[in-house]
């Protein structure tokens, strides 16, 4: 099964319908709204003059975001659709930004530039079928000593969703809508993964990223899944018999050398 390319046209499809969408707000970000969310903004810290390379970066919002914050961007995305816009928002902008149309595993194949910081987040992990490989390209994209960032939707949600939390190696392939507002009813073939919070840690450690910090948030900073509630100043939850869900997950580390 070519996944890739099924993935790539459900991606294409999406993107011209989160262009219109109030969820990403380019009219908002284009007049100076940073799309970043204080999880990563913490996480990540200072990235002014530092290389930084995003990878699943979509049409380049939180690219073009920690670009105005003075970092040197690379951004990497299977979805053509995506890094065009990507491309023509830098334009508009005049952000200095580099954008490549590939999905991670063939770019990390090819890539032989070291970053100060690799980052990645929210809904990227499940489109992957080989974290051990997603993990080798993280650290061969880093500097010895640089810095690798996730922030991510926590799989204990997708359990309670119904889907597995250990992986699997069969996808799951669901004829599905995007999560936007505007979602005008059409689907497209998506093909996804499950990943345990062990398999992601246990991957980064194997290939020489060594774990700084792992939190956990009970808030999302998106209302993008079913049966979420807003509370003020905090961002949205999920209540299970009572009780907070955990809906997101952060992980810092540091390339070390070997």
């Amino acid at each position: 099964m070519d996944y890739v390319t099924i993935n790539k046209a459900a991606w294409d499809k999406c993107t011209k319908v989160h262009l219109e969408s109030e969820f990403y707000d380019v009219k908002g970000f284009i007049a100076g709204k940073s799309s970043l969310n204080a999880i990563e903004l913490e996480q990540v810290g200072e990235v002014k003059g530092k290389s930084l390379l995003h990878l699943q970066c979509h049409f380049g919002q939180d690219t073009l975001s920690w670009a105005r914050l003075g970092a040197k961007v690379t951004g990497v995305d299977l979805s053509s659709e995506a890094i065009g816009q990507a491309k023509n928002l830098a334009r508009e902008l005049g952000l200095d930004a580099h954008f490549i149309d590939e999905d991670i595993y063939s770019f990390g194949k090819t890539n032989s530039t070291e970053f100060d910081i690799v980052f990645t987040s929210y809904g990227a992990l499940c489109w992957l079928p080989d974290l051990d490989l997603w993990a080798e390209t993280i650290a061969a994209s880093l500097k010895v000593g640089g810095q690798f960032n996730l922030v991510e939707f926590h799989a204990v949600h997708d359990l309670l969703s119904g889907y597995s939390y250990f992986p699997s190696d069969t996808p799951d392939i669901e004829d599905e809508g995007t999560y936007t507002e505007n979602c005008p009813g059409e689907t497209s073939i998506q093909v996804t993964w499950a990943h345990s919070l062990s398999q992601v840690i246990g991957a980064l450690i194997k290939a020489g990223i060594v774990i700084e910090d792992f939190q956990e948030y009970p808030y999302s900073p998106y209302n993008c899944f079913p049966e979420l509630e807003f509370i003020e100043g905090h961002g949205y939850q999920m209540l299970f018999k009572g009780r907070q869900v955990p809906l997101i997950y952060s992980v810092k580390g540091r390339k070390i050398a070997r």
